[in-house]
């Protein structure tokens, strides 16, 4: 699974938002991180899973990756401080459903899985037909107390997952790294001229 495919992904939407002052002081606060952190939410599970999938969905190429801004510790800080308890306990949930079908599919512990096996199991989710996409739309913006028991664990799956891409996408292009040295920073913005022709943009990153 590529990083287009993943951002692709990301339309299978979480529905709400939360406040950006407290998201950037979260921010913040992960810049001294190392790379021995521990986590104030996360088990070691979920500690290896989220660093894994945030590493797979915005991995370093030739711009820094997730890792390098240190995502995983933001995702954990977020929903250490700022999440419902509701989230918090689906996200519980939701990581320990994702652990178990993980298993299941490579009979090892999901604390010893390989990036690899992290793609491979991914794609049961991800790559999926129009007609699957269509229902865990629906699935994912139905209410929980409305789901179907069957249903229950794939609900809580989806939500941990969409979850960590939505945070891994948000932390990574709200970073200072990225900002300042990825995207195209003016502390002091200038004029903004909507209809200039991109061919006539100097550089064409996004604007940050």
């Amino acid at each position: 699974m590529n990083r287009r495919t993943v951002l692709k992904n990301l339309s299978l939407g979480l529905g709400y938002t939360i406040a950006a002052p407290s998201i950037f002081g979260l921010l913040s606060s992960c810049k001294t991180e190392t790379n021995t952190w521990l986590p104030s939410f996360f088990s070691s599970d979920e500690k290896h899973l989220v660093t894994n999938l945030s590493d797979i969905i915005l991995p370093s190429t030739n711009t820094p990756g997730a890792l390098d801004v240190n995502v995983p510790q933001f995702i954990d800080l977020v929903f250490s401080k700022i999440e419902t308890e509701t989230n918090k306990k689906m996200f519980k949930t939701g990581a320990n459903n994702f652990a178990k079908t993980f298993k299941n599919q490579f009979n090892v512990d999901v604390i010893k899985g390989s990036k690899k096996e992290f793609e491979s199991h991914l794609d049961n989710y991800f790559n999926i037909s129009k007609n699957d996409k269509k229902e865990i739309d629906t699935l994912i913006n139905g209410k929980v107390n409305e789901i179907k028991q069957k249903d229950l664990e794939r609900y809580s799956i989806y939500k941990f997952l969409l979850w960590i891409k939505y945070y891994t996408i948000f932390g990574y292009f709200t970073s200072e790294e990225v900002g300042e040295n990825v995207l195209n920073y003016d502390p002091i913005p200038g004029v903004h001229n909507g209809c200039l022709p991109l061919e006539d943009v100097p550089n064409k990153r996004l604007w940050s």
